[in-house]
């Protein structure tokens, strides 16, 4: 019930536009105002839209995603390849048919640690990413300015920011003296950008002159800026829940190509089946046949 009810809130929140509000009428939608918020209530919204963080998605440990690159159907098939081959160097040594094994290995191999190295990146990358979100922020609670740790900052929050801070949530700046954020973090451009505290009717967030995103860097200025989103809720947070879902979900292209590399197998299957056949009807050894056959399957897969 909690978890629906955060989320509601979220949505709620995000639907408000809160870049065409002026600063006092968005302290006011978050039920805060400029002097932020008693720590009472601090504490109760942090019970109930939990902490500020970039939460890692459950996933599959990294060793069962190291065997699953030497177990998928290419790779059993090019195993059954190296087998068939072994097992013909066994029968009629001298054939070359080891070589060829130890060669098929080393495709699958090489192939299955590429692709390990490729998803354990895109994990590395998802660290990379919640390491650009500040450990502290400086906050108005209650009337007072105190230093807090980053992960209790809520929805309704006053964040003080200056040259040099990272913003840590999504924000909707009350006050802003001469502030540039870098955004690059976010849309790789290398220029700063201005922002200031006057509403703006702009609804995409990294356009809004007066929002501030998670994950960016103030350049110059300084500024107070009213929390509006936290967590997975704030662009950066989406940002990180997509990477660490690319290995996860499937896209229409990537079932395109699952469905012509079995294609390909199949037809690699058949063709090394037919050419077996082929050289026992012309009269070629068994062997030299088989080999041949093994060949023509690896080559194609």
């Amino acid at each position: 019930m909690a978890g629906r009810h955060r989320r509601r809130m979220a949505l709620f929140w995000r639907g408000m536009h809160i870049a065409a509000l002026g600063p006092d009428e968005a302290c006011e939608r978050l039920g805060s105002s400029r002097d932020g918020l008693p720590e009472a209530e601090a504490a109760r919204r942090l019970r109930e839209f939990g902490p500020n963080r970039v939460e890692a998605l459950p996933g599959v440990p990294l060793w069962r995603r190291f065997a699953a690159q030497f177990v998928h159907f290419f790779a059993l098939i090019l195993w059954f390849a190296a087998g068939l081959a072994w097992f013909a160097e066994r029968a009629q040594p001298g054939q070359g048919m080891a070589e060829m094994g130890f060669a098929i290995l080393a495709v699958i191999l090489v192939n299955g640690l590429f692709s390990f190295w490729q998803e354990y990146r895109a994990e590395a990358a998802v660290e990379a990413l919640r390491a650009l979100l500040p450990q502290q922020a400086t906050v108005a609670r209650g009337g007072a300015t105190r230093l807090i740790d980053a992960s209790i900052i809520v929805p309704g929050d006053v964040v003080l920011i200056e040259e040099g801070d990272r913003v840590p949530a999504y924000c909707r700046l009350i006050e802003a003296l001469g502030l540039r954020v870098d955004l690059s973090t976010l849309t790789g451009e290398s220029l700063p950008k201005a922002r200031d505290a006057q509403p703006c009717g702009e609804m995409a967030p990294l356009r809004a002159r007066d929002l501030v995103l998670a994950g960016t860097t103030v350049i110059s200025g300084r500024g107070r800026a009213l929390v509006h989103a936290t967590g997975r809720h704030t662009e950066f947070g989406r940002i990180s829940e997509l990477t660490q879902a690319t290995g996860e979900r499937i896209s229409p292209l990537q079932r395109e190509v699952a469905r012509l590399s079995g294609f390909i197998a199949a037809l690699a299957t058949g063709l090394g089946v037919a050419f077996f056949l082929i050289g026992q009807a012309i009269g070629l050894p068994f062997w030299e046949s088989l080999m041949f056959a093994v060949g023509i399957i690896v080559a194609n897969v």
